[in-house]
């Protein structure tokens, strides 16, 4: 059988992934790692992307990119980055949130028509923040693409025209979710002239082919990466704990939250993928174990020493600001410090303020779709922590399923791929990798502490 490429363009790093087209089983993968800050040089990305498949991809017979939503590169006339690509964590672009809002009838007339209300991590909402804050940018643009539509361009032939699919475009706040078509009249309230925008392709489409002739797929969005790559169906609750922390839902029809929790994308598949993302996620356990002077696996034990609730040790972890709920400008939040408070108490209120925060996006996701939870799946690189594993069925309440750790999101790229290559109506069947099933008693307290102080604030 074929091997398929399947590339992760993430905030973080390049990771690439070599798999077998029979059953999806990873036979290679390299990493390359992408500058940090909420803005980047997109180039930077390209780097990254040669580095991390120059060994893997004269192997494959199709490839695709799955990468980070949302973010803003701005090319001119010649192709050239007009100034550092601002990403979806890049909060700077809050006010233009709300002005675009209003300006497109509020937040009902926005799920009418882009499937979600408009935050800062939206690519409309930097493109106006150009618009009003670095003229002398917003004039040059000439073409905006997203991080995957700006990496796929990259690894096909010279002259291809830039192309991306439905469901990274259904998150930047100028595709019409209904019609399936580029909005270019929003694209110019928020800048103040129209610009390209890529080729939108359907779902198992060739989009072009490397220099030595390998079909590229589409690629999608990281988050359409990862419902791929893990086969999710209706039922199935996605949990992810990287950079940001996400929850997210396949669903054959399009869901309208007006209250501008839930994002209705659109998924890789010719459906759709509700979602709720924070902004804060294993950062927290990052600051928390950078505060008390340990490592992740210290901070685990310390945190499973404390009972449930921290001994009242309560915090919002909005370090960098958040986007659920919709607060671009707060900060950390810390309530019950004592003089009997122990480093246990630290550390463990900062596992239980992330799986809060997240337990609270799978709620809000399961309120607006109607439907229940069949499964809980948990992913990302914070998975594997032992105090991770053994307080989230606890705060979820229910079964937790934690498949083998892997590349979900490139696995999703390559399965796409191979989807390119097949040419097949539906994307290849392949079975999920071994799965750990982790169970607890409920601590439905533990929720009702993080719930006051976070209506509090």
């Amino acid at each position: 059988m074929p091997l398929l490429l399947g590339l992760d363009s993430s905030t973080q790093s390049t990771k690439a992934v070599l798999v077998d087209a029979a059953d999806g089983t990873v036979v290679d993968q390299r990493t390359a790692p992408h500058p940090p800050g909420t803005s980047v040089d997109p180039r930077a990305w390209l780097a990254a992307c040669d580095q991390a498949v120059a060994p893997l991809l004269d192997r494959a017979a199709a490839v695709a990119v799955a990468g980070q939503q949302h973010g803003a590169v701005a090319l001119d006339a010649d192709g050239l980055p007009v100034r550092d690509a601002l990403l979806w964590n890049d909060t700077r672009s809050a006010p233009q949130a709300e002005s675009l809002v209003r300006e497109l009838g509020g937040p009902e007339a926005c799920v009418d028509t882009l499937g979600s209300v408009l935050v800062a991590s939206f690519t409309v909402t930097k493109l106006r923040w150009l618009r009003d804050h670095e003229p002398h940018h917003a004039g040059r643009i000439a073409e905006v693409l997203l991080p995957h539509d700006y990496v796929s361009r990259h690894l096909s032939e010279p002259g291809t025209a830039a192309f991306t699919d439905r469901g990274d475009a259904s998150g930047t706040g100028y595709y019409d979710i209904r019609k399936g078509a580029w909005r270019h009249d929003i694209v110019e309230l928020a800048l103040g002239h129209d610009v390209a925008l890529p080729t939108i392709l359907p779902p198992g489409a060739v989009a072009g082919h490397t220099l030595t002739g390998r079909p590229v797929a589409p690629g999608t969005g990281d988050n359409m990466g990862a419902a791929l790559g893990l086969g999710l169906e209706p039922g199935d609750v996605l949990v992810s704990i990287g950079t940001s922390g996400v929850a997210s839902t396949v669903s054959p029809a399009a869901v309208a939250d007006a209250s501008g929790v839930v994002t209705g994308f659109a998924d890789a598949a010719g459906g759709f993928l509700p979602l709720v993302a924070t902004m804060n996620a294993a950062g927290i356990l990052d600051l928390q174990a950078a505060w008390l002077g340990i490592d992740h696996d210290e901070l685990a034990r310390l945190a499973l020493q404390a009972p449930p609730g921290s001994n009242g040790v309560v915090m919002l972890p909005y370090y960098g600001g958040e986007r659920t709920p919709n607060r671009p400008d707060a900060v950390g939040v810390w309530s019950g410090l004592t003089p009997r408070t122990t480093r246990s108490d630290l550390a463990r209120a900062a596992f239980e303020a992330l799986l809060c925060s997240l337990a609270d996006a799978v709620d809000a996701l399961m309120t607006a779709t109607g439907g229940g939870v069949r499964r809980v799946l948990l992913v990302g690189g914070a998975a594997r922590n032992p105090a991770v594993r053994a307080l989230a069925p606890a705060v979820f309440g229910r079964p937790v399923v934690v498949p083998a750790a892997g590349e979900y999101v490139a696995r999703g790229a390559a399965r796409q791929a191979a989807w390119a290559l097949a040419g097949t109506p539906e994307p290849p069947s392949w079975s999920l990798p071994a799965e750990v099933v982790l169970e607890a008693a409920p601590t439905p307290a533990v929720r009702e502490q993080y719930a006051a102080l976070r209506d509090q604030a």
